[in-house]
């Protein structure tokens, strides 16, 4: 079994003002069961312009053009799935910085930079993949956070999942784009019949299977003393929700915290490759949690310059009352309630994931079945023939 393990700590920024500091550890473990670790994970100060991880358990003053992290989960067989998410993290990580400048990022200059990074990435998996036959059917999940001031910016695509830990709670701030989670929303399937649900690998959309993807753009408000934990589904999907906010609420470092939450996926099979993020957010320019902060939950973010756009596009839900507006940046919206099933609300058409899915099923081409009946006929006219010899 391989691992790799690291955490981020580059030289310290000189502060200006208020500060948010970040002591986290990252690792990717290839699990029990498969040969190779298709995953791979991002980890980048953009303000120093620094990516990787470091040394362990020393906390990290976040600069004024904030922070990103990313697990990505790859797929396609052979090494293909390797090289997809390699290119995810190595793509999104360059196209944050080129031409970033040394200016603070507004949130919404942020936001945008991130789904384009995502949107880039997924395009250039889809050319690399038809170039080269070998690499055919690669793709990648991701789960991209980048980080400004006290606002954490989520881009999806597939069914890595980001979390945040405030107050004892776990709050899953991501929805799995998957087929098991639309059957659970649109009411078809419990969360215990998805336990053991036959298709609960199928995901709807990954980098790499078309030259665009729909990115799910969402946002939290950090507080003091939350925890960020970003992993892929080989822990989402060998360990409950509650054994990992128990895991997370031990008061232990993120170093330990990582190597516990892995350790756990591999006692419960590690079917999957295993990766795991964990950052713990300290810092006077965090607010402290209180009764009446907006409570954690799955929040939409629509970018400034695509709320015209979306005012004549069928969407699920738009600007709720008590909406927060931020001057010179994007709206932090609370969501309205939303129906059954939700509409990506982004620089593309709607695209709803409660659409009907077609389940692939076994198809044999005309072709291969003419060619094994020619095939079975000439054996048993050479059988025959040897007989009557």
């Amino acid at each position: 079994m391989t691992q790799a393990d690291a955490t981020a700590a580059p030289a310290e920024a000189q502060p200006t003002g208020p500060e948010i500091r970040a002591k986290l550890f990252a690792r990717t473990d290839v699990g029990q069961v498969r040969e190779h670790n298709e995953d791979n994970f991002l980890v980048a100060d953009l303000t120093r312009r620094s990516r990787g991880l470091l040394e362990a358990n020393r906390a990290t003053v976040l600069g004024h053009q904030g922070a990103v992290f990313a697990v990505c989960d790859g797929m396609g067989g052979a090494a293909a799935g390797e090289i997809a998410s390699q290119l995810a993290v190595d793509i999104i990580y360059e196209r944050l910085v080129d031409g970033l400048g040394d200016a603070p990022l507004a949130r919404d200059d942020l936001a945008r930079r991130l789904v384009r990074a995502v949107e880039t990435a997924g395009m250039r998996i889809f050319h690399e993949a038809k170039a080269d036959r070998s690499r055919r059917g690669m793709g990648t999940t991701v789960t991209a956070a980048a980080l400004v001031d006290d606002v954490i910016f989520f881009a999806q695509v597939g069914d890595s999942r980001a979390y945040l830990v405030r107050d004892g709670q776990l709050v899953q701030l991501t929805r799995d784009q998957s087929l098991v989670n639309q059957l659970i929303e649109a009411g078809q399937l419990t969360e215990e019949e998805a336990e053991t649900f036959e298709h609960n690998n199928i995901i709807l959309q990954a980098l790499g299977t078309s030259d665009t993807v729909q990115v799910d753009l969402t946002f939290a408000e950090l507080r003091a003393g939350d925890t960020l934990m970003m992993c892929s589904d080989g822990l989402s999907g060998m360990v409950r929700a509650d054994e990992i906010r128990e895991v997370l609420l031990s008061s232990q470092e993120p170093l330990d915290l990582c190597k516990a939450l892995t350790e756990r996926a591999n006692q419960a099979g590690g079917h999957d490759n295993i990766t795991v993020i964990v950052v713990q957010f300290e810092g006077a320019a965090l607010k402290p949690p209180s009764p009446e902060s907006e409570p954690l939950k799955y929040r939409k973010y629509v970018l400034s310059n695509e709320v015209a756009e979306q005012s004549t596009a069928p969407i699920a839900q738009g600007p709720a009352d008590g909406a927060t507006t931020v001057p010179g940046q994007a709206s932090l919206r609370p969501p309205a309630a939303a129906p059954p099933g939700w509409h990506e609300q982004g620089p593309h058409t709607a695209y709803e994931l409660d659409e009907r899915i077609d389940i692939p099923g076994t198809h044999v081409p005309l072709w291969l079945v003419a060619v094994i009946v020619v095939g079975v006929m000439v054996l048993l006219g050479g059988t025959a023939l040897l007989l009557l010899r």
